[in-house]
């Protein structure tokens, strides 16, 4: 199967998923420094979920330009991410009415969790569908960011229940920090082509 149609149609609906993110994000009530100060931790959770997508679209770019099959399973394995990314929305929209609130932190943890284990799946498929000829699987081999990322958003929900809740939110920021610079591996491979 050829790999356009899906690298296009998930363009889009994460240029979509952005378009909504900002949609949410309202402007004060008043026109004064001060109203904008009061909703500058909106603004702040709308930059990092941003920064989120940003980096999930970059790195899904990466990963698809190293493989040139797919089939029905990587089909499905990239739904089930565009599905996870598609709640980041809501999740910023709550958490950023209540940012201090321990549920509101869970469930944005939550699905940036299932993003990251949906984009693992994804990648384990498109590794699949290219069986031996995976460049892919031999460029990612040792390479255990995926790993850590899962672990740490883990931790950022055990501390955020058991201590407080922002230490959701400063342990998934790290793990975008982690994320921010694409893989070099793969950059190699660009510039070997």
């Amino acid at each position: 199967m050829s790999k356009t149609r899906i690298e296009a149609f998930t363009d889009a609906v994460i240029a979509i998923i952005m378009t909504i993110l900002v949609l949410e994000l309202l402007p004060p009530k008043t026109d004064s420094w001060q109203a904008l100060y009061d909703i500058g931790h909106k603004i702040f959770i709308y930059i990092i979920s941003f920064v989120m997508l940003a980096i999930y679209w970059n790195n899904h770019h990466h990963m698809f330009q190293m493989v040139h099959k797919i089939n029905g399973r990587v089909l499905w394995a990239n739904n089930f991410f565009i599905f996870t990314l598609t709640l980041v929305p809501f999740a910023t929209a709550w958490v950023g009415d209540f940012l201090d609130s321990l549920v509101p932190e869970l469930l944005y943890g939550f699905v940036i969790l299932l993003a990251d284990v949906a984009y693992y799946i994804l990648m384990q498929e498109l590794i699949r569908a290219e069986k031996s000829n995976s460049k892919l699987k031999t460029i990612l081999t040792g390479y255990y960011k995926m790993y850590l990322s899962i672990g740490f958003n883990l931790l950022g929900l055990l501390l955020g229940w058991l201590i407080h809740p922002y230490l959701v939110l400063i342990v998934n920021i790290g793990i975008l920090i982690m994320w921010i610079v694409p893989e070099k591996r793969i950059e190699q491979e660009y510039k070997g082509q």
